[in-house]
């Protein structure tokens, strides 16, 4: 594996960890509908339109591994909405 791979596969691994954290505080709401505008709301508001690129890119590339199901909802869900 190249230097380039390891720092692309490095920085979609802290996207997926970034996403799953937002995605860990929202799954506590106890309206779902509530915890996918709010994580939505989130990933809008706060990731620059380069790292949702990159975490849509990983989502089509590789299914989403590592991304918790709640966090597969809202990008499946809300793409139009939340892709650059």
């Amino acid at each position: 594996m190249s230097a380039a791979d390891l720092a692309g596969h490095a920085r979609i691994a802290s996207l997926v960890k970034q996403a799953n954290r937002i995605g860990d505080f929202f799954a506590a709401w106890p309206d779902r509908h509530e915890a996918i505008d709010g994580i939505a709301a989130h990933l809008h508001k706060f990731w620059e339109p380069r790292m949702r690129r990159q975490i849509y890119a990983h989502l089509d590339q590789a299914q989403g591994t590592g991304l918790s199901d709640l966090l597969l909802q809202v990008l499946r869900e809300r793409r139009t909405e939340l892709q650059p």
